[in-house]
């Protein structure tokens, strides 16, 4: 997903409803090097507001003067830019490269009922795909089955037959930690620079403190009951770190009742083996234990909680785009 987003979509809904007028510009193919990635957006209004980035410098001055045009007519317009390796560092190609950028006017190109599905496919955290036709009027919302491999990677797209766009919109990742304890600390700034929304959950105030998770959500109720506010999705990793089955089961057990894409759990061997016996007397099935990342992390020897933490993020990382 190309740098979150942010909230185009639904700044663009906004506008249209206020009157405004809005179009939404987005980078559809890169080459060489580009500031911004596919599906970068940009929306621009009629009253001459502009929000988000597709490029930098010039690039982005053309696309504005460009979007202005459009607002209130219904054609959508493909634009092209070639930058040779002289130009490249005033428009922010450091390489030279090319990028081609959609603009769609909303209430024309891009169909108000469409943007409604999208927005409130992103309001519910539910992963949708809006799909343009770049050589034609069709728009469209799909499902992930549609586009697997593009969800899973988080990449947006031209398909093979050179005129379909998949813009993927997945909910962002999040990282449910359960225990403020010292791999916390270091895992928490780890997930946040790997694009994850961070949450600490530890009913123990002492553990955590503000000022042992500075900037970061802290939610001081019982695990499960917590996992089941904040709610459980595909978008969702789950690591218990407390060594404490009070604290780590409860969590463990809500987590296998989701479809969470990662759970991990620290502990021995000996110590899994164990909450492996709690799980099947509570009637958790094998497939279902079997998804439970234990020890925690991947093997790479690590010491301390810094380089635990660097295995840990690893794994998860691995679970995402591999599957």
């Amino acid at each position: 997903m190309a740098e979150d987003l942010e909230r185009m979509p639904e700044l663009a809904l906004a506008w249209h409803r206020e009157g405004k007028g809005a179009v939404i510009a987005t980078v559809v193919e890169t080459w060489g090097s580009a500031p911004r990635a596919v599906g970068a957006q940009m929306v621009v209004s009629g009253a001459g507001e502009m929000e988000g980035s597709v490029s930098g410098g010039c690039v982005e001055g053309a696309v504005v003067v460009e979007a202005m045009e459009l607002v209130g007519s219904g054609a959508a317009k493909l634009l092209d830019f070639g930058v040779s390796d002289e130009e490249a560092f005033a428009v922010g190609l450091a390489c030279g490269g090319r990028i081609r950028v959609l603009l769609e006017p909303v209430g024309g190109a891009l169909p108000v009922a469409v943007l409604e599905e999208l927005v409130a496919a992103r309001a519910g955290r539910r992963p949708v795909a809006y799909v343009a036709d770049l050589d034609g009027p069709a728009r469209r919302i799909d499902g992930p089955a549609a586009h697997s491999d593009r969800f899973r990677m988080d990449r947006s797209g031209v398909e093979e037959d050179g005129r379909t766009f998949v813009h993927v919109h997945n909910p962002p990742l999040r990282m449910l930690i359960v225990g403020a304890v010292h791999i916390a600390q270091a895992l928490v700034p780890m997930a946040r620079l790997a694009g994850y929304d961070a949450i600490v959950i530890d009913p123990r105030p002492a553990f955590g403190a503000t000022a042992r998770f500075p900037g970061t959500r802290i939610v001081e109720e019982w695990p499960d009951e917590a996992l089941a506010e904040l709610g459980l999705d595909p978008r969702t990793a789950v690591v218990t770190l407390t060594h404490d089955p009070k604290l780590d089961d409860p969590a463990i057990r809500a987590a296998l009742a989701s479809d969470v894409f990662y759970l991990g759990c620290l502990g021995s061997s000996r110590t899994h083996a164990k909450r492996v016996a709690r799980l099947q007397e509570a009637g958790f099935t094998e497939d279902q234990i079997a998804r439970i990342h234990a020890p925690v992390g991947l093997d790479i020897g690590a010491r301390g909680p810094a380089e635990i933490a660097v295995s840990v993020l690893a794994q998860v990382t691995q679970r995402l785009r591999k599957g």
